[in-house]
């Protein structure tokens, strides 16, 4: 399998006003993300809300989504806490020949590496034409991948374990593993990262920075001046303030009304928060294809 690298978008999911999910916009939009210089996108990763969409809407989308032109181009989320609904998801996903998944540890109980090797073990065994893309993000799951833990699960399964996102940022400027990809999760790590042999990027913001990230990129690997990345970094930054589902729904509901839907607990931003966050952004005179993107 080829190595996984450049800039991927952790899709957002369009929701339609009774907070269903809509299938149809919510595979348009990643396509479109792509159309503007994503390599790819994450399917239902946390800023798909992922944790709080129903298995049977996760499921319809998949059947849609294995139509898609780009299908070798998305990574699928599995965002269950359950090991046999996490393997049951990908079941199915691997019988629609979507074979690549972003998978983060279960939230909410407390564990160390032996478990969460033992956790991928179980997963593997009973879908072993998988590719995994290990989610590391202690904020949401409270455990954070150690290099060690990542070194044994590569060398373990190393045509399955592929790669990880690193959102704790504890591991992309360390690991050092041949073929294997490593994602920071965010644009103010891009640069950094691919100076270090890092693949690229999995973030939330590039559901909006998706040319300008791939402009970055781009111009790293032909050794062109870097002109864009302080504009990308400073953007993330005004993101970075808010909740980055908050604020993207609430900005790009300002071009579609549909990403007004979000799903509770999440809310939007309130309109001290969503006027600060405009007004940061026309400062930086930045209006994105992406805006138009559902």
């Amino acid at each position: 399998m080829t190595k996984i690298s450049g800039i991927f978008a952790a899709s957002m999911s369009v929701l339609n006003s009774d907070l269903s999910l809509n299938i149809e916009k919510t595979i348009d939009h990643a396509e479109k993300l792509i159309d503007q210089g994503c390599h790819g996108t994450a399917i239902f990763g946390s800023t798909g809300q992922a944790q709080l969409i129903p298995v049977s809407e996760k499921i319809k989308l998949l059947n849609q989504l294995s139509k898609s032109k780009y299908k070798d181009k998305h990574l699928i989320g599995t965002g269950l806490n359950s090991l046999n609904e996490t393997i049951n998801f990908m079941k199915i996903a691997i019988s629609l020949n979507l074979k690549k998944f972003l998978i983060m540890p279960p939230a909410y109980y407390n564990y160390s590496d032996v478990e969460v090797i033992e956790f991928y073990s179980r997963i593997i065994s009973s879908v072993p034409e998988c590719k995994i893309i290990l989610y590391n993000f202690e904020k949401l799951c409270g455990y954070k991948f150690s290099i060690d833990c990542v070194n044994k699960l590569v060398k373990k399964f190393p045509s399955q374990i592929v790669g990880v996102k690193d959102s704790s940022y504890n591991l992309f400027d360390k690991l050092k593993l041949e073929n294997f990809s490593i994602f920071p999760g965010s644009e103010l790590k891009l640069l950094k990262g691919l100076q270090l042999g890092c693949s690229g990027i999995i973030t939330a913001t590039c559901n909006v920075t998706a040319k300008l990230s791939r402009k970055v990129y781009d111009d790293f690997l032909s050794g062109s001046k870097e002109i864009d990345d302080q504009k990308l970094c400073d953007v993330r930054k005004v993101f970075d303030k808010y909740n980055l589902i908050s604020g993207l729904h609430t900005f790009c509901s300002e071009e579609n009304e549909i990403f007004l839907n979000i799903l509770p607990p999440l809310r939007l931003l309130n309109e001290m928060e969503k006027r600060d966050l405009l007004n940061n952004l026309k400062n930086l005179n930045f209006n994105p294809q992406s805006k138009k993107a559902a």
